[in-house]
């Protein structure tokens, strides 16, 4: 026997020091005694001793466990590959064949985790997986003991004293929530387990003999559990078990029910168990026959959905900074009394801050943007950096520190099993860290540690860091505090405001005294006022550097009285002063702006990062963004789609005027980018109805399609990609189903009924007005007989209509009319339609007649008045020399020669019809590009007069060269025997 080992004598492997010798030693005379000790020898050769050895010398448990169950190195020989759940589940079902008793449960308990613990540790040293195997292994093997310990104790229960069951007699479970890394799946080699036990509700057990209530049930299982995991026993133990984390902590009940639970956190929760609940998950639920897995399902979801509306807010919280700083000071106070700045869980740039930067974006906006409410940390670190919460190439910089640290973690921990994530003083022990993470010496390995330590300490300080000590934080002159609080004589603080070019200075004191001395502001409870009183000087600050600081201010109080009792948003201001820049540049530029953010505050969020502010997606973009966005939500929640739906649209709307404002954007990408957004929207709104009717009554004709037989048709704005601020929709909707066919499902209707019934669901998404106002008020009176025919044709129907009844003002507007959702193979049909109809060879003196009459009525209704001075203004869309001239002059074109010039019939959008006119040579190449300059001018005039929300009037003498040009071109197309 002595022979199989003998080469350990003469192996020169500076690992092989006395403690791994001594074992090989131990090992070895322990083999001699063994039926089978030579063949577990024989297998310590080659490749698998050096692997060995070095497990040894890295790992004291490892040898412990080896030398109690030789026959485990014969398993490792075989290992290449990490731990899977299956594999865990397996190894557990040997182990708990023979348990007939509580002593047996607990002893095969602790060998089932010291096996598994052996596997983990040899495959984790020899990286043969991730980190995220190896915690996912620790966390498999904690959720099989805690239910195989919950499933022994449940059923003796039951025995005794009957099943729980709510006042129905429906069986209640006891579901175990997993708090921390064991929520996660990130469990280390030493952790213990964070556990809250739960049930779903009051009652007792169903033993009429023996009853018990299903607390008292619920709490002697509970104990039962605990006790089977967390006892140390000769076997050792299998998890310490942390039950603080539940409601009120020590002094709370063990077990609580769900209105318990729900009572607790509304009332009683605070910011650091929020912070707790972002990890949790159900690790485990007691098992039995009298519950279907439907019923388990059921109350899962019942629970996770209590503690997500606890963890997370609807709007972007800044709040839990303050939260979280208190907490991370407590454990910075700790790390100090305990002499812990070389714990690399706990100190400078250690675990706990990478968990700090992620979980601070998760609180504050994973109720918003729901993909943060997942519990994984490397999963959210990339997530963070799309929704630009961190800045690029910080996610990975940050996930690699995350998986050094974590690997130091594992090593430290692997040596004796024991809880600590300190770095060794030992001189050996440090050699035998640095030699187990791969480095050949100490300082290497330190200096390696030091790098990522300090990416960590740095991205913390930015997110977690007070205000004050933020590089780029404004400093706060004291004088705006005294001005804001009222202590400068009246005088004096009209100087410092004049100074600081306020145009008004008494306005701007007037606004401050009616915001501080108000009833609201008055009644603030301590957190709120304090908040106010720090972001008023902050805001009188910043507003100083603009032209208009009074007006400024004005339009800004619009959104502080809006938020001053969720003075959360304020705090999204502080803590981000380039946030509070970028509102007060912006209001300062458009009242319009002001407003939105003062109706929708959680508008501010966009306000975060400049590079999505001034950089509108294209449509692609959008639809993605959409996509991503809805899919979070149930398909069967309609309210809280048209919410976000109106969300998603205020926030784009908010980027694409921030970028108009800031020159950004130029004039046609402005349009281009609100066009697309209201057609990704029609798409989406589209699908809804489509799917809701479906699920309703089933398919029309049985045609199980995954999109409806169905087109929107965008007119005016949207059909020509011009929309502005504000446009309304336009739109017609057409189908081409059989209309004496019918829907398939059990409350079948007609097909037209169907789609009239679509076309109605569709109006309503769109118009209601909601929490978050309208999504668009849509205009259907251009389809066909418009008010008075039906919300929904057939293409033949819109054909037919088109040809024997339209008037010429109908042909003028399908000039502008493009399908913009709906079937492609639809769309193309109706393009054929409208080139058809457009086409046509028409008679020039009626059609300059009807267009002429037309406009001259429009400029009679909708143009200008003289104003009360007696001086001329001028509506830059219906006067002559106005936007609705160039329109008509590009429509009369293409209905007149579109005949003989099919390329008319190409685009929907103005200037490429005029563009298309100068090629044909109808209109001289000079007179297109004056046209097209005159537009450009009197749109973006347009732009700029809804931004300051004033009406389409200016003065008479506002672009009068470009009016002039106007009315000439109009005068010679429209003269009498022009061709």
């Amino acid at each position: 026997m002595k022979s199989h080992l003998a080469w350990l004598n003469t192996e020169n492997n500076p690992l092989l020091n006395d403690d791994v010798r001594l074992f090989f030693a131990r090992l070895e005379e322990k083999l001699d005694a063994l039926d089978d000790g030579e063949a577990i020898a024989s297998a310590i050769t080659g490749e698998f001793a050096t692997q060995l050895i070095f497990c040894c010398y890295n790992s004291a448990f490892v040898c412990d466990q080896l030398y109690k169950f030789p026959d485990l190195i014969v398993a490792l020989s075989q290992v290449n590959t990490p731990f899977n759940h299956a594999e865990l589940v397996a190894l557990w079902q040997q182990h708990a064949q023979h348990i007939d008793s509580v002593a047996s449960l607990e002893q095969a308990l602790r060998e089932f985790r010291n096996r598994a613990m052996v596997g983990i540790i040899w495959r984790d040293l020899h990286r043969m997986g991730q980190l995220e195997d190896t915690t996912g292994a620790l966390t498999s093997l904690a959720e099989i003991c805690t239910q195989a310990a919950l499933d022994y104790h449940y059923n003796l229960l039951a025995t005794k004293f009957g099943q729980p069951t709510d006042k129905q007699g429906a069986i209640q479970p006891l579901l175990v929530l997993g708090m921390g890394k064991l929520g996660a799946g990130e469990l280390n080699l030493s952790s213990d387990i964070d556990l809250i036990f739960t049930f779903p509700q009051s009652g007792n057990t169903n033993n009429p003999d023996n009853p018990l209530s299903n607390q008292e049930f619920f709490s002697r299982l509970g104990k039962k559990v605990i006790h089977s995991l967390d006892a140390k026993t000769l076997h050792g133990f299998v998890f310490r078990v942390d039950m603080r984390l539940r409601p009120y902590g020590q002094s709370g009940a063990l077990v609580s029910n769900f209105d318990s639970l729900e009572d607790y956190y509304q009332t009683q929760g605070r910011e650091w168990e929020r912070y707790a609940m972002v990890k949790t998950r159900i690790i485990a639920a007691s098992q039995t026959e009298g519950i279907s897995d439907a019923e388990h399902a059921h109350y899962k979801r019942q629970l996770m959905t209590l503690l997500r509306q606890f963890t997370y807010r609807k709007y972007v919280d800044f709040s839990v900074i303050d939260a979280l700083r208190g907490l991370k000071q407590m454990i910075t106070q700790e790390v100090k009394r305990r002499q812990l700045e070389d714990d690399v869980k706990l100190g400078p740039g250690g675990i706990r801050e990478v968990e700090f930067i992620a979980q601070a974006f998760q609180l504050i906006r994973g109720g918003r943007d729901t993909q943060l409410q997942d519990n994984r940390l490397l999963v959210i670190l990339p997530q963070l950096e799309e929704l630009n919460c961190l800045p690029p190439g910080t996610a990975k910089t940050l996930a690699d520190a995350y998986r050094f640290l974590r690997n130091t973690e594992h090593a430290i921990q692997a040596y004796r099993d024991e809880q600590t994530q300190r770095l060794p003083i030992n001189p050996d022990d440090q050699l035998r860290l640095a030699r187990g993470m791969g480095f050949d010496d100490w300082q290497s390995f330190y200096q390696q540690l030091n790098t990522h330590r300090d990416v960590v300490k740095a991205e913390f300080h930015e997110v977690i860091a007070l205000p004050e000590e933020k590089d780029d934080q404004c400093t706060v002159d004291s004088l705006w505090q005294q001005i804001w609080q009222g202590q400068l004589d009246q005088e004096v603080a009209f100087d410092i405001l004049a100074k600081h070019k306020h145009e008004a200075p008494n306005t701007t004191l007037s606004l401050l005294d009616e915001l501080r001395e108000s009833s609201t502001v008055q009644t603030l409870q301590a957190a709120g006022k304090e908040r106010l009183d720090e972001f008023i000087p902050r805001l009188l600050a910043q507003i100083s550097a603009t032209d208009t600081p009074t007006q400024t201010l004005h339009r800004i109080l619009k959104l502080v009285k809006s938020v001053i009792r969720r003075s959360a948003y304020l705090l999204l201001l502080i803590e981000n002063p380039g946030a509070l820049s970028q509102l007060v540049k912006l209001t300062a530029a458009s009242p319009w702006i002001a407003d939105r953010l003062a109706e929708h505050p959680a508008l501010l969020d966009e306000l975060l990062d400049a590079r999505t502010l001034y950089h509108p997606p294209e449509k692609a973009e959008l639809q993605a963004d959409l996509h991503t966005t809805m899919l979070r939500i149930a398909e069967d929640d309609l309210e809280t789609q048209m919410e976000t739906l109106r969300h998603f649209r205020a926030a784009h709307m908010l980027r694409v005027a921030a970028s108009e404002l800031t020159g950004a954007l130029p004039l046609m990408k402005v349009s281009d980018y609100l066009t697309y957004m209201a057609e990704v929207i029609v798409e989406y709104v589209v699908h809804l109805a489509w799917g809701q009717m479906v699920a309703k009554h089933g398919y029309p004709d049985g045609d199980k399609r995954t999109h409806p037989n169905f087109i929107v048709v965008g007119y005016g704005k949207v059909g020509g990609i011009e929309l502005s601020h504000g446009s309304d929709l336009d739109l017609v909707f057409i189908h081409n189903a059989n209309t004496s066919g019918s829907t398939d499902g059990e409350r079948s209707i007609d097909n037209q009924t169907f789609y009239m019934r679509m076309g109605q669901k569709i109006i309503h998404i769109m118009n209601t007005q909601t929490v978050n106002g309208q999504l668009y008020e849509v205009d259907m009176r251009l389809r066909p007989s418009g008010n008075s025919g039906m919300l929904v044709t057939t293409l033949s129907g819109f054909e037919k209509y088109q040809k024997e009844s339209a008037w010429t003002w109908e042909h003028q507007a399908l000039v502008r009319a493009r399908v913009i959702a709906g079937d492609s193979e639809l769309a193309d049909q109706f393009d054929q339609v409208r080139r058809a109809i457009l086409g046509q060879k028409r008679e020039l003196a009626p059609l300059r007649k009807d267009v002429t009459e037309m406009r001259e009525k429009m400029r009679k209704h909708l143009g200008s008045d003289t104003s009360d001075d007696g001086s001329k203004t001028f509506n830059i869309k219906q006067d002559a020399g106005g936007i609705v001239d160039i329109e008509f002059m590009v429509q009369y074109a293409v209905l007149a020669w579109a005949h003989s010039q099919p390329a008319l019939l190409r685009y929907t959008d103005n200037i490429r019809i005029l563009e298309c006119l100068a090629e044909s040579q109808l209109l001289s190449a000079q007179e297109v590009e004056q046209l097209i300059e005159a537009y450009k001018a009197l749109r973006s005039l347009g732009h700029s007069l809804a931004l300051q929300q004033q009406a389409n009037l200016v003065d008479g003498t506002s672009l009068e060269p470009e009016r002039e040009t106007v009315i000439r071109i109009w005068q010679q197309l429209f003269a009498v025997g022009a061709s």
